[in-house]
């Protein structure tokens, strides 16, 4: 596998992602910022975050495949999500659930990052998600 997760003793836990990818490969494979948009553009689940995520999650596994890739590929996901506040951590968690069976989102993810921002390149979209992979 071109992809070990792990969290090394000492370091903050519980949570939902390992702080630590070491990977091998040749292949690079960078997927955009993907948002709730289907093949058309056409918004999805406007106003409801936990449906925005489940959305850019399968957009994002999209592109994986897309090169060949997996979540299972994955070294890093970053998720910008629009005015956040720490009250939205269980809506975001809950988009996460509901897609990760679908996905083979491994459990826990690995290394994430989740950045709030003002505002993303359109008002209606409040969570853009990046990947980061790496293949033999």
């Amino acid at each position: 596998m071109a992809v070990q997760l792990h969290t090394p003793e000492g370091m903050f836990q519980p949570v939902p992602y390992h702080h630590v990818a070491t990977a091998t490969g040749t292949r690079h494979v960078h997927v955009a910022g993907q948002i709730a948009r289907d093949a058309d553009g056409r918004r999805l689940a406007p106003g409801d975050l936990a449906g925005q995520v489940e959305q850019a999650l399968r957009n994002t596994a999209r592109g994986l495949a897309g090169a060949g890739a997996t979540f299972a590929d994955v070294v890093r996901l970053r998720f910008f999500v629009t005015q956040w506040r720490p009250e939205q951590y269980d809506e975001l968690l809950a988009g996460i659930g509901r897609v990760a069976d679908e996905l083979g989102l491994p459990q826990p993810w690995p290394p994430v990052s989740l950045i709030g921002v003002e505002i993303l390149f359109e008002p209606d979209v409040l969570v853009e998600i990046e990947a980061y992979a790496i293949l033999d």
